[in-house]
């Protein structure tokens, strides 16, 4: 785990419920292949520190299958296909950004280095088996992680994307004092949902504008653009959705 937050959450792993959850972890380990690989467990909190966070994006599982899960919601390494959920993610960010290019990759890390923190409410998952780690003890942590943003002692408000009723649950439960932050709630980007209301929501342009206007900065959303995608197909997916 990133120093900063290590620090910051070092009250929560002496708490039984973690201690637990550690215990159940290791027994998974034992006798199952679980994802991420357990040094991309914490991947968020070295790539995003507490201080430098900027915006919160709420996934809920890692993705379960073989190469997806390093750590980032909604992220997956090369040579991964981009999921669907991430490709209606890039759409929305075409239509937000007008620099923007698509992507070949899958990859966020550009993004959680440039202050986008991407959280998923369960940071583990067993192979094959969404949501095979819930009500663990994961929700617990990551309840505190989101406090910790929100009692960071600089006091600076952040932007929240409540994509999905889960996320937004959370959101209302963590009681967001929205003159202070921003959040941005919308249906989810799974192919199942995103024309429900997630395409066309402006999230990403609304957070930029928020920010700009609250702090005089913005999320440089281009810097996943490096390597544009000429002929990829952003065509929403019909095939399973990974619950991230």
């Amino acid at each position: 785990m990133g120093d900063s937050w290590r620090t910051a959450l070092e009250k929560e792993f002496a708490k039984p419920y973690f201690q637990q959850l550690k215990d159940f972890l290791i027994a998974e380990h034992e006798a199952h292949t679980v994802y991420p690989k357990l040094n991309d467990i914490y991947s968020w909190s070295r790539l995003t520190p507490l201080d430098s966070v900027k915006v919160v994006i709420l996934g809920q599982d890692p993705y379960h299958n073989v190469g997806q899960a390093h750590g980032l919601s909604f992220s997956v390494l090369p040579p991964t296909k981009l999921p669907g959920s991430l490709k209606n993610i890039y759409k929305q960010l075409l239509n937000d950004v007008p620099t923007f290019k698509l992507p070949t990759s899958g990859d966020l890390t550009p993004l959680a280095k440039a202050g986008v923190l991407w959280l998923n409410t369960c940071l583990t998952v067993r192979a094959h088996n969404a949501n095979s780690h819930a009500k663990k003890g994961w929700e617990t942590f990551t309840d505190a992680v989101i406090r910790t943003v929100l009692d960071r002692p600089d006091g600076r408000g952040v932007v929240f994307f409540a994509w999905g009723l889960p996320a937004q649950k959370i959101f209302k439960r963590l009681e967001i004092d929205e003159e202070k932050h921003l959040v941005l709630r919308s249906a989810h980007p799974s192919p199942l949902s995103a024309h429900r209301g997630f395409l066309g929501n402006g999230h990403f342009k609304k957070a930029n504008e928020w920010l700009q206007k609250k702090h005089g900065e913005e999320i440089d959303w281009t810097v996943l653009s490096s390597i544009p995608a000429e002929d990829a197909d952003t065509s929403s997916s019909s095939a399973t959705i990974p619950m991230t």
